[in-house]
This record gives structure tokens, C-alpha cells and sequence, in this order.
């Protein structure tokens, strides 16, 4: 047998270093399939049901342009507010197509004309629309109590196939991309409607939180604070193989990076409050993602990593109330971070409308936890 060169075993090393890499994100691939395949079933089934026994909510168009169909709510009492559908629309710049992307908004009954509305902005995650996480999160009605309008953009299936907002996309993560297009829709809102621009907000859950997290960190001079349900940590992934490995383990040594990045392009980064909510159970965005995000917001801040919290401990409640653990991070007087830590929760919302995939009916419920924590912060 001919002896093999040192440039031919190179070559044999490398080709089997390749196939084992891809054999371990093959397997990532398939571990976090097989984790969401359950509530991709049940989101399907309930979606036909809904759609069976749908309310008609006789959506009204806003903004510009045509308004979109509303996709349909379950025959349940309907929030009593305006239910508006419509799109925004970019035109094609800097050798980009033209984008258009729809969106529901909900305003409140109860709100006196003309008085000027705090703003929640609400990004679903994958294989959700915008009016399943309405209804999933119950979060019109509680708006409808609180006084806020709701946002709820639409991922394009043009975009992803499965409608998860690009969070991992490196360009997404410097503010191109959903970026730009989802700040367009929030000021072209802004402008058409009664808001007080002191008090916009986002949040979302899964994909919607990884995209909430950059929109508020891109605009951090249009929102007040941002809510985060079950988040990838900012700053990893670049691709969809990359955006698994973000899941299952975290961003890595791109958690410290991304944010020293994301500082050095803007210098004098205002405050951004945060609340983290996270399942402990959750075995599609693992709650390593939680400690990272958590002490991306210290960073972000100028905080020491070990900065003390107040900790209370929520004992459960049978199966109706989880236990969880809060941790409170001051600086000063002002409540800056906030990460709940819910035992027994899986990859969904918690509190929410359990006849929907990606949520569970035991509390806490979060769409509270997220507006309480939102009323207490302002933008200067």
C-alpha cells in the first residue's frame, strides 16, 4: 500500500471533522424538533377549531394603504375595544424589493377620546400568528383594563417559512432587516394615533423576544422598557444552525461581545429596563439563555456581574399557580431589571390561553407581570 502524504491525511482529518460537525447539528436539529413538534401539533389542531367556531370581529383597515384580512379568534367575548388591521409598507431603497407587512392593533374602549396611550408592542414567535398570540396572551383584554393600545406586527411567510423573526441574522442584529421595517411600523403608528411616545414598549416570546430585545437595543430612543418571555441571548446564532446552538446553550463568548459591540456603536446607551421570563422546564430556549440575557442588561448598564438582586420566592399553588423566583436589580430607586424563573413551565407563555400551542394555563400569569413592570418606567 502506498504511503499516504501529510497533505492527504490533512486532507482525511478535515473531511472527517466535517462530517462529525455536521452529524452534531444534524442531532441538534432533530433534539429541537422533536421538543417543539408537540405544540406545533397542538397549535394546528386548535387552529382548525378556531377557525371552525371563529368570532367575526369585523376588522376595520388603519394606516396606510389596504388593510390586511383578519385571521380568525376563537367565539369567545371579544375585548370591547377597536380591532384594526392593517400594513405597513416600505418602498424599495438601496437596491432592496419593496416590503409590505401586516399588522393588528387594538385601542381601548374605555381610553377617553383623544388621550394620549401608552403603546405595547407584542412579537409572536414561530408558528404563531399575530392574532393566535393575542388570543393566546389575553393580552387585549387586560389592555382594555390597563388603558393600552397593542401592537401586533406579522412575520411575512415570505420571510421565514415558519413566520420566526430573523433574530439571529447579523444584519438583523445591527438594526437592518425586520429591524428597520418593525421601527418604521412602530413610528408610522405612532404618528396616526393618540400615543404618548414616553410610553412605548416591547416584548414578545421565543423569536418575537430575541426581535423585541434587538428592536428596543437598535431604538433605544423610542422605547421605555422591553419584556422578554422564554429569549435567545442577543448577539449569536448568524445562522439558522447557529440560531440552534444560541437555544440550546447560549451566545457563548458573543454574549459580552455583542454587547461591547453594540456599545461602542453607540456611545451613551440610555437605560433599558427589562424583564426576563423564563420557564425552567423549557427545553427549546434553554434557561441558560435567561442567566445570559440577564447579565447582558448588567453590562448594557455599567453593572458588576455579582450585583446583588432582592429575591422573593413565589410558593405554587396546585396546578393552577407555578412557583417561580423573582429578582429585582436597582440602581438607585429605579427597578432597571427583572428575571422571573417559573418552575415546571415549558416553552410557552405562562398564564396564557392553554387551548393554544406556546401556552400554559398555570400562572404566573406574564401578560401582567409584563404591564406592571412597564408601568413604571417612562422615556425622558
Amino acid at each position: 500500500m502506498a504511503k499516504l502524504t501529510a497533505g492527504t491525511r490533512l486532507l482525511r482529518s478535515l473531511m472527517k471533522a466535517g462530517k462529525a460537525q455536521q452529524r452534531a447539528a444534524d442531532k441538534m436539529v432533530k433534539s429541537v424538533l422533536k421538543a417543539s413538534a408537540k405544540a406545533v401539533k397542538t397549535a394546528k389542531v386548535a387552529g382548525k377549531a378556531a377557525a371552525k367556531s371563529a368570532a367575526k370581529t369585523g376588522a376595520r383597515p388603519a394606516g396606510r394603504g389596504t388593510a390586511a384580512a383578519p385571521l380568525p379568534l376563537r367565539a369567545e367575548p371579544v375585548a370591547p375595544g377597536k380591532w384594526l388591521a392593517a400594513h405597513h409598507a416600505v418602498p424599495a431603497q438601496a437596491g432592496l424589493p419593496p416590503r409590505r407587512m401586516s399588522y393588528w392593533l387594538y385601542l381601548p374602549h374605555s381610553a377617553p377620546p383623544d388621550a394620549p396611550l401608552p403603546l405595547l408592542v407584542m412579537l409572536h414567535g414561530c408558528n404563531q400568528s399575530a392574532t393566535q398570540f393575542a388570543q393566546g396572551t389575553r393580552m387585549n383584554w387586560l389592555a382594555e383594563r390597563k388603558g393600552y393600545a397593542v401592537l401586533y406586527p406579522q412575520q411575512l411567510l415570505s420571510a421565514h417559512s415558519q413566520r420566526c423573526w430573523k433574530w439571529y441574522d447579523k444584519a438583523t442584529q445591527e438594526g437592518g432587516g425586520d429591524t428597520a421595517l418593525l421601527a418604521g411600523m412602530v413610528e408610522w403608528v405612532v404618528a396616526q394615533h393618540p400615543i404618548d411616545r414616553r410610553r412605548v414598549y416591547a416584548c414578545g416570546i421565543s423569536a418575537g423576544a430575541g426581535m423585541a430585545n434587538i428592536l428596543a437595543l437598535n431604538h433605544p430612543e423610542l422605547f421605555a422598557a422591553v419584556g422578554l418571555h422564554s429569549g435567545p441571548a442577543f448577539g449569536g446564532g448568524h445562522s439558522r444552525i447557529g440560531a440552534l446552538g444560541v437555544m440550546q446553550h447560549g451566545a457563548g463568548p458573543r454574549s459580552e461581545l455583542a454587547i461591547r459591540e453594540l456599545l461602542a456603536r453607540r456611545p451613551g446607551f440610555p437605560s433599558m429596563p427589562t424583564i426576563l421570563i423564563q420557564g425552567e422546564g423549557d427545553k427549546v430556549v434553554r434557561p441558560v439563555n435567561q442567566q445570559q440575557l440577564m447579565q447582558q442588561s448588567l453590562l448594557l448598564h455599567g453593572l458588576p456581574a455579582h450585583t446583588p438582586a432582592k429575591t422573593a420566592l413565589k410558593a405554587g399553588r396546585g396546578s393552577r399557580h407555578n412557583a417561580h423566583r423573582i429578582q429585582d436589580f436597582y440602581v438607585g430607586r429605579k427597578l432597571l431589571l427583572r428575571v422571573a424563573s417559573v418552575d415546571a413551565l415549558d416553552h410557552a407563555w405562562s398564564g396564557g390561553d392553554a387551548s393554544l400551542a406556546f401556552n400554559a394555563a398555570a400562572g404566573p400569569d406574564a401578560s401582567k407581570m409584563m404591564l406592571d413592570f412597564f408601568g413604571r418606567h417612562r422615556r425622558g
